[in-house]
């Protein structure tokens, strides 16, 4: 689904301490848009806030789609909303699935996991046959890791609960590992960063926040959330609405955007969530999103505008 349906709540169950289980279905019973393993909902809740959650449950249940919110006491307030204002009978507004984290065809996974992180892992592992994967899940400690029961009882599944076991031994795990091999992670930064300094096989990884100290796009340091504000100003053509703006340096090209589309999509404002991307008619951006890959960034074609700028003095977007 491309546009936002109203979806209810069928279930809320305890996963883990801090994480809620929730089944959303259509309220009329229609079959849900089909997803493939890694998948997200984009998930407008009662407040308005928008926020992205991984799909965990069975692509082949057309009736339900599965997701697992940790609570996040420190965070922007969603999963605090989630956890304290959202019931069964909820209504939420849902748009996609979208998938930026496929499963690719390898001969063998490795798949490493912190905390909330097993979350688009979990589907990927049901997927694939026994023997071709192994996975290194860490967490805080037992009780918080969500859907242990139901790995622990695989034998090519390792939980690591810190607070009896320590970290997660990384270089034994990757030491190794049989060509071919390809590697899956989604955690914490520090976790994704760790995988990234020793492992230079195929790496998949998902994160749930922009990289703080440095540009998500280039790895140069920067300070988080100062890319889409600072360089040179620029003119921006909003092809569509038939207006220019020009933005200046110390404005986000978001923010420009926003006041002649002021419903234009956005959400975590940090180039990590892949909301705002928007097409590139002409011009070159700059991009600092950790959504895009390599190739995605060389062809120019779409941005992301909440913290994208542009390397030419004039920028045209699909707008």
């Amino acid at each position: 689904m491309t546009t936002t349906v109203p979806l209810t709540v069928r279930s809320v169950v305890p996963e883990a301490e801090g994480v809620l289980g929730l089944v959303l279905a259509d309220p009329t019973g229609a079959e849900l848009a089909p997803w493939e393993p890694g998948a997200h909902l984009e998930v407008t809740l009662p407040s308005g806030a928008v926020r992205h959650y991984s799909l965990c449950g069975d692509p082949a249940d057309r009736s339900t789609y599965r997701l697992g919110v940790l609570r996040e006491r420190e965070g922007r307030g969603g999963s605090e909303e989630v956890h304290t204002a959202v019931g069964a009978g909820t209504t939420l507004g849902v748009r996609g699935p979208f998938n930026r984290f496929p499963l690719v065809a390898a001969e063998r996974y490795l798949f490493i996991a912190g905390g909330i992180g097993i979350t688009p892992l979990l589907p990927m592992l049901r997927s694939l046959p026994p023997g071709s994967w192994s996975l290194l899940y860490g967490g805080r400690s037992l009780p918080a890791m969500a859907y242990r029961e139901e790995l622990s009882a695989l034998p090519q599944v390792t939980l690591v609960p810190q607070d009896t076991a320590g970290l997660p031994d990384l270089d034994g795990v990757l030491a190794g590992l049989p060509a071919g091999t390809a590697v899956y992670c989604c955690g914490p930064e520090g976790l994704l960063r760790a995988v990234e300094d020793r492992w230079t096989g195929p790496l998949h990884t998902e994160r749930f926040g922009a990289a703080p100290g440095r540009d998500a796009g280039t790895g140069q340091g920067v300070e988080a959330g100062e890319a889409g504000e600072g360089g040179e100003g620029f003119e921006v053509e909003l092809r569509r609405s038939g207006r220019t703006l020009r933005v200046e340096p110390g404005r986000s090209l978001l923010d420009a955007v926003r006041e002649v589309v002021p419903g234009v999509a956005y959400s975590c404002e940090e180039g990590f969530c892949g909301t705002c991307e928007t097409k590139v008619i002409a011009g070159t951006p700059e991009h600092h999103d950790s959504v895009l890959g390599e190739d995605e960034k060389a062809s120019g074609t779409t941005m992301m505008i909440c913290v994208g700028r542009s390397q030419s003095p004039r920028l045209v977007l699909d707008l």
